[in-house]
């Protein structure tokens, strides 16, 4: 029991301490991450929309 408890206690203690050593995107980079992501699920979604309603066109005119 000792030893598990020492091992979750080192985990988190490592884990901290890697926390510490990441680099965080300021406000600036965040907006434009996010901005690029929203841009990319739009566009994704808009292809996937085409194909959709392309594959349901082409069923309709099979059968």
């Amino acid at each position: 029991m000792k030893r598990s408890f020492k091992s979750l206690i080192s985990f988190f203690s490592e884990s901290w301490a890697e926390l510490k050593k990441v680099r965080w995107p300021n406000r600036k980079e965040l907006t434009n991450y996010t901005l690029i992501v929203l841009g990319t699920v739009v566009v994704m979604t808009l292809f996937f929309w085409v194909i959709d309603i392309g594959i349901s066109f082409v069923i309709e005119a099979i059968i």
